[in-house]
């Protein structure tokens, strides 16, 4: 057995009193792979209403302290409160914006004409929030526009505030800019006829804030999963910038980012192509007119998140798992396999409707498509592949500082990190996080570098493990 020094950190060499002299040694205490629990970080709009300033990050626990923390009804309370119905146990944290100063909100309008000539109830669905009145025999138009929005009134976590200017209701978006448009108005009337209802979508809304502006005071922190509200390709840059950044070999924090979409399925993957990210999501559910509730695209990225949060074994599929709180598109909305299979092939993660209605992700991707030659690249598309890889340095680097925080660097070192990191790798086969470590252990090079006297460098194989998204099978027919 080859011999090797021992080193004390606090029993000096120079000891010349008799004694018997023992010191603790933690460093090679921890044998196990460190956990992965994740954080995730929701970017959104806040309200006047909220008491907690813009550019704060906040941990928030509940629906109620999100409503209280940035406004009743704002884009950063109803992501938290969606990101909290799909994953109860998320460690969340919500940074806010103001409005920006040149913002508008978008606007639309319920109109309604002549008088009802019979008893009824009109319902009004503003996003997947429902509003109902009761309508009297005779009651005119004016006066279902005034009962109406003093319905409206006494729901203050609706994204709009409403006026009413004879027998017509004015929708107002609480947080200005292009995230209002995507407020899905609609309304179903019963037993009342001669009364007419004209709804005309929400609309104008532009100049939302910067997504910059937020995240240049989270640098310096470790969020797993950052959600945007913002889905144009500007932000969506932005977030692909950062996260390169934070993730990269020199700050070394992993994360993802997650935007959701609603729109037509050419602008959805016309966006991916341009973000074309290995570290950014597309959540995809399609509503049209058809589906009279809807969830919006901040509300289904932010349940996305959570959902992806809570599995955290990296390499581990979310397909099948439920984004509980999102309303189920209508039959008519619902993707077919071969418009699945298109958006899995331009980089967007489509959602389905499974049994029981339950709204459930079918596969989750990244948005890259291509490398920097413009050629197809299949290494990141599932978005377990970088999340695994996170994990794998993660567990490594882990390992080394705990190892070998005082280190002296000699020839001795090189075999003895090396051990170690083939070591994480056994232990992350052993989870199904990496496979074939022995076939591929040749591969495992530490050396000193040629050019720092001071340094080790590693070459590390990760096998990441796949997974199981198709089974193919051929029944022959026996008579």
């Amino acid at each position: 057995m080859a011999s090797e020094n021992i080193s004390f950190d606090n029993i000096p060499s120079s000891i010349r009193k008799p004694g018997k002299y023992f010191e603790f040694n933690t460093k090679l205490a921890v044998r196990t792979l460190p956990n992965n629990k994740q954080r995730m970080l929701i970017v959104g709009q806040r309200t006047s209403a909220g008491t907690v300033a813009e550019k704060i990050p906040t941990r928030i626990f509940s629906d109620k302290e999100a409503e209280v923390c940035f406004g009743a009804g704002s884009m950063c309370h109803l992501m938290a409160r969606a990101a909290i119905t799909a994953n109860p146990y998320l460690d969340l944290t919500v940074i806010a914006l103001d409005d920006a100063s040149a913002g508008q909100p978008a606007v639309g309008t319920v109109t309604f004409g002549a008088s009802a000539s019979g008893s009824g109830v009109l319902t009004l669905y503003v996003g997947k929030k429902k509003v109902e009145i009761a309508i009297a025999t005779s009651t005119a138009a004016a006066a279902v526009a005034a009962a109406l929005e003093a319905e409206l009134d006494k729901h203050p976590d609706l994204p709009v505030t409403a006026s009413v200017d004879g027998a017509v209701v004015t929708l107002t978006a609480k947080n200005k800019g292009l995230c209002g448009n995507d407020i899905h108005l609609s309304y179903v009337l019963t037993n009342v006829s001669t009364l007419t209802v004209s709804i005309a979508a929400m609309a104008s809304g532009a100049t939302s804030p910067t997504l910059a502006d937020a995240l240049v005071v989270v640098f310096g922190e470790k969020y797993d999963i950052i959600v945007t509200p913002y889905n144009n390709q500007t932000d969506l840059t932005t977030l692909k910038t950062h996260l390169d950044s934070v993730s990269g070999p020199m700050e070394q924090r992993p994360g993802v980012g997650v935007y959701g979409m609603n729109a037509a399925l050419s602008t959805v993957t016309t966006l991916t192509g341009q973000v074309n990210s290995g570290r950014i999501l597309c959540a995809y559910h399609r509503y049209t007119a058809a589906t009279l509730v809807q969830s919006m695209p901040y509300e289904i990225a932010a349940a996305f998140g959570a959902v992806m949060a809570w599995e955290e074994d990296p390499a581990r599929p979310l397909n099948t798992l439920a984004l509980t709180g999102i309303t189920p598109a209508n039959i008519a909305d619902r993707l077919s396999r071969t418009e699945q299979e298109t958006l899995l092939y331009n980089g967007a993660s489509p959602i389905e409707v499974g049994p029981g209605e339950t709204v459930q992700i079918v596969r989750a991707i990244s948005t890259y498509l291509q490398d920097a030659q413009g050629i197809d690249d299949v290494s990141l598309l599932d978005i377990t592949t970088i999340r695994t890889l996170d994990y794998v340095r993660k567990a490594v680097r882990e390992r080394i500082s705990l190892r070998f925080p005082r280190e002296k660097l000699s020839s001795k070192t090189p075999p003895k990190v090396r051990s170690e990191i083939l070591d994480v790798l056994l232990k992350l086969q052993e989870l199904e996080i990496v496979e074939e470590v022995e076939a591929n252990k040749d591969g495992l090079i530490v050396e000193r570098d040629l050019q720092d006297v001071n340094r080790l460098d590693a070459r590390i194989p990760a096998d990441v493990v796949n997974g199981l998204h198709v089974f193919a099978g051929r029944i022959d027919l026996l008579l």
